[in-house]
């Protein structure tokens, strides 16, 4: 009985007997050339270092448009909020179930041309589409009621159709770079384009979005928001669907994967074999009910507090300028940390909450824009300073997290992972929606009036949405930065767990044929510089 019961915990929790950290070392030997080559050899070419960061750019331009979503649901498309916070809360029901079961799809898929390439080519264009038709709706969708059916029933099926093709086009996207090459230093370079252009596809919609609405607002044009909201929508659909295929297309994906996945009922408890993912997402569950309110708090500090699109140029102009000279900090930084990204990341991280607890001087001088602008001015410009070397430095580590799943289990359960993360995260969804209502109503704001300078007329309310635009984020950005104080993953045990995990895609490498051609195409290259 003993012996069965054995056998069973095995066949749950023991990892795959062609993991790296399973198989015999003297197996693996054989591949430690090409696997040290793998770990110190960039492998991209130009063509591959920037695809997937224009590709990132023309989805940040929708993602930029997106920010303002509910501000289009409440003050565009003129629906209730208390309707709104409903559909979402239904729709994360659904994605309860449809994310893990693609999870499931995407883990075992398995082609020529790879694992990730053939659904972003799928998914990409269903979800710019369904995405900009949703902005076009206020277009035809006139009636002024916030409890107008049509209305409710059209953002419900828009939102089950978005949420749909995301998950189809997002979660292969998210992971094409992990798959595309084994070096760390062409990951972090990939991973630094794309986060500058995926911000300067953001940019763009916040240079052009705000101006309108406040020359909008202020009868200067005639551009209805409706209008607004479609040509933005339709503009990022286009590049978005060109960029996104573009990638799709002339990306290879050089990591080796075992062409037979492990069953469903095991790779589901591989997030139990990696301690690091597990205090990740027990940092993410504690608090995933928390919010902000769900309002575009930004754009109502900016064209309410703050006064206008000029001084909020003003107020972002030293972060603005602090973000880009930031990537030369890069090696400034690591040099200080002694390339150790886990000491590096605290830090850095801690550095940008303590920035934020200083925006809070500015909470009773919001009746005082100058001094309230200076203030956010002089604090934002500060979180701009680490912002190169921080975004470099957690996709990294975010990336050697997932890495050490496929190191102890042999797997990459990047989907099916999400059967165990999901679920639990959405039992407090409920509990998010009715804190969303609670600060909503909690603010006081009235959203009958037109975004201009002190439009509503309350010191309070000012403040309560000064606090939920910069200051109630804290409490999550402090508890998710205590697992990097128990991350361990560096230095030589980091060298090490990619060597081994090299030599095992080396070696499997050399049992399959037929995969994706650019597995072996780098195999032969770092064999042929022995």
């Amino acid at each position: 009985m003993a012996n069965d019961n054995k056998h069973v915990i095995n066949a749950f929790f023991e990892a795959e007997s062609s993991s790296a950290a399973s198989i015999d070392k003297k197996t693996l030997s054989r591949y430690s050339a090409i696997a040290v080559k793998s770990f110190h050899t960039r492998v991209l070419d130009g063509r591959e270092l920037s695809i997937p960061a224009i590709a990132q750019f023309a989805t940040s331009i929708l993602n930029g448009v997106q920010v303002y979503e509910t501000l289009f649901f409440v003050n565009v498309l003129r629906i209730n909020m208390i309707y709104i916070t409903a559909i979402r809360a239904l729709i994360g029901i659904y994605d309860v179930l449809n994310d893990p079961l693609f999870g499931m799809v995407y883990d075992r898929t398995r082609t020529r041309y790879g694992k990730a390439r053939p659904y972003i080519l799928l998914g990409a264009v269903p979800y710019f589409v369904v995405t900009a038709v949703m902005y076009t709706g206020a277009v035809f969708l006139k009636n002024p009621s916030g409890d107008d059916p049509k209305k409710i029933l059209f953002v419900f099926m828009m939102l089950f159709l978005k949420e749909t093709f995301a998950t189809i086009y997002n979660l292969p996207k998210g992971n094409l770079l992990m798959l595309m090459t084994p070096n760390p230093q062409d990951r972090i370079t990939v991973g630094l384009l794309n986060s500058y252009l995926g911000e300067a596809g953001n940019t763009i919609v916040y240079a052009a979005f705000l101006p309108l609405m406040e020359l909008n607002n202020k009868g200067y044009i005639d551009l209805p928001m409706s209008w607004l909201f479609t040509i933005l929508a339709w503009f990022s659909a286009v590049i978005g669907i060109v960029c996104n295929v573009a990638a799709a297309v002339l990306c290879k994906e050089r990591v080796m994967l075992q062409s037979k996945p492990a069953p469903i009922e095991k790779t589901v408890l591989y997030v139990l074999k990696n301690k690091y993912m597990l205090r990740n997402f027990a940092a993410n569950f504690v608090t995933s009910w928390w919010s902000s309110g769900g309002y575009s708090w930004d754009v109502v500090t900016q064209q309410e507090i703050f006064g206008g699109t000029f001084n909020t140029v003003l107020a972002y102009l030293p972060y603005n300028v602090i973000d880009i000279i930031s990537v030369s900090f890069i090696p400034k930084f690591a040099k200080i940390f002694k390339n150790n990204n886990k000491n590096e990341l605290i830090a850095l991280r801690m550095w940008d909450i303590l920035c934020v607890c200083g925006m809070w001087v500015a909470i009773p001088f919001v009746d005082k824009k100058w001094i309230a602008i200076g203030i956010y001015a002089f604090f934002y410009a500060l979180t701009g300073v680490n912002n190169g070397p921080a975004n470099v430095v957690e996709g990294e580590i975010g990336r050697e997290i997932n890495d050490y799943t496929e190191y102890v289990t042999g797997e990459r359960p990047d989907g099916t992972i999400h059967i165990i993360t999901n679920l639990i995260m959405r039992i407090t969804a409920p509990l998010n929606a009715m804190f969303t209502i609670f600060l909503f109503k909690w603010s006081g704001y009235d959203t009958t009036l037109p975004m201009l300078p002190w439009a509503q007329g309350s010191k309070v309310v000012y403040q309560k949405v000064w606090f939920l635009f910069n200051g109630i984020t804290i409490l999550p950005r402090v508890i998710k930065v205590i697992p990097y104080f128990f991350y361990d993953l560096v230095g030589e045990k980091r060298e090490q767990m990619y060597i081994e995990l090299n030599e095992r895609r080396a070696l499997l490498a050399g049992r399959n044929e037929g995969l994706e051609e650019g597995v072996n195409e780098i195999i032969e290259m770092l064999s042929d510089t022995e």
